[in-house]
């Protein structure tokens, strides 16, 4: 038996080409190191609800929380592939993981490797030198905007009753109305700001000064839960004084992203406004197929590639599977900070440095930055670098 246990959610379309790449790179760790691992693969997604009437099978949800020590998820969504309630078939598991598991962090690094052209205009365009794109971004995961859905998901994937939201009348509104609550708390807002200034600690500051700095972007101008948002954000702070500080709205943010990416060290926001900043932020490091994530929560986490299915690619053997193993490389940093292990350390710095050296050659590269080769042989070559590397420390 392994030392750890991971369990692999393949999911939908291209997920489960790049599951297979985090496979390959997890177990050239178990073959090169004295760390073992156990896969236990899930079937899932929207084409296994279209195939069999179900999301995943009885007791995966259980099987993630009390067997596993890190999860793996490819990615969700099936063309057509819809619950009766009209939310997406395969939400259970996703959201279902992150609600059910209170996985309250999304943690988006944002990284411009060098031989990696940016897509700013649209283009394979190097406007800035790679290290001045080096930046962590911190979305709250359980609650906002989506809290409805990802409560619906959770009960779900639990066996319990369907969520319902409170009752909300509009009386000066006309015609049909429908509506979202974006309820925002003071407890998870301080603990997703909390970790954000623990990974502060960890990193070497903005690229552009060296300094420790954690951003707090929202619309407290607006918003009611943004200012509590904001507050909350203070008052953790002034518990790390020798990190510094600064704030924006999140319209302004996206431009000063795009324009003075060098200034942003840590990055924390909440729910929606993480999500559309972080897919802009990847524009920066690459396009999506270099954008690893992490779903993070006191005791469980779950790792995925943030490109999503890409049906249109499926069966192609096309996409990037980089993004998929700079999720592992977070995978074996979150579970060597936890275990207080130095060896799954030094293997999460491995396989960054491995895809740095392989991007930095420029010779085996996917479409998306410009090259012509598969999936799988991108795949191949990081993972036998890795090998290589391994055996040698």
């Amino acid at each position: 038996m392994g030392d750890y246990r991971i369990a692999i959610l393949p999911g939908d379309g291209t997920g489960r080409e790049v599951a297979i790449e985090a496979s390959k790179i997890l177990n050239t760790i178990s073959d090169k190191t004295n760390i073992g691992f156990d896969l236990t693969e899930i079937a899932c997604g929207g084409q296994l609800y279209k195939e069999t009437g179900k999301e995943w099978a009885e007791g995966s949800f259980e099987f993630c929380r009390d067997e596993s020590d890190a999860i793996f998820l490819g990615a969700i969504g099936h063309p057509g592939a819809f619950l009766p309630n009209g939310d997406l078939a395969g939400g259970s598991v996703i959201l279902g993981l992150r609600s059910g598991l209170d996985l309250y962090a999304n943690v988006r690094p944002v990284k411009l490797f060098n031989g990696v052209m940016h897509k700013v205009h649209g283009k394979f365009r190097q406007i800035w030198e790679p290290e001045m794109v080096d930046m962590t971004i911190l979305r709250e995961n359980t609650e906002g905007l989506y809290h409805s859905l990802l409560k619906r998901a959770s009960n779900r994937a639990q066996g319990l009753e369907d969520y319902v939201v409170p009752e909300v009348e509009f009386p000066d509104l006309q015609g049909e109305v429908v509506y979202d609550p974006r309820p925002i708390s003071s407890h998870g807002t301080e603990r997703l700001v909390r970790m954000g200034f623990e990974i502060a600690k960890t990193r070497n500051g903005a690229p552009s000064d060296g300094v420790s700095r954690v951003s707090c972007i929202d619309k407290s101008n607006v918003t009611r839960g943004c200012q509590l948002f904001r507050r909350t954000f203070d008052q953790v702070a002034s518990n790390y004084t020798g990190i510094s500080t600064d704030y924006g709205y999140i319209d302004a943010f996206t431009q000063w992203l795009t324009r003075t990416p060098e200034h942003y060290d840590v990055v924390v926001t909440s729910n929606m406004f993480g999500d559309i900043a972080t897919d802009l932020a990847a524009v920066l490091q690459g396009g999506m197929g270099m954008a690893g994530s992490g779903n993070i929560g006191d005791d469980h986490a779950f790792f995925e590639p943030v490109h999503g299915s890409s049906p249109k690619y499926a069966g192609m053997n096309k996409v990037n599977p980089i993004a998929s193993i700079n999720s592992v490389q977070m995978m074996m940093d979150w579970l060597g900070r936890k275990n207080g292990s130095q060896e799954l350390l030094d293997v999460a710095s491995s396989i960054e440095t491995c895809v740095a050296q392989h991007l930095a050659e420029g010779k085996y590269l996917t479409y998306d930055l410009g090259g012509d080769s598969s999936c799988s042989q991108v795949g191949d070559m990081i993972t036998q670098r890795l090998a290589k590397t391994l055996s040698e420390n």
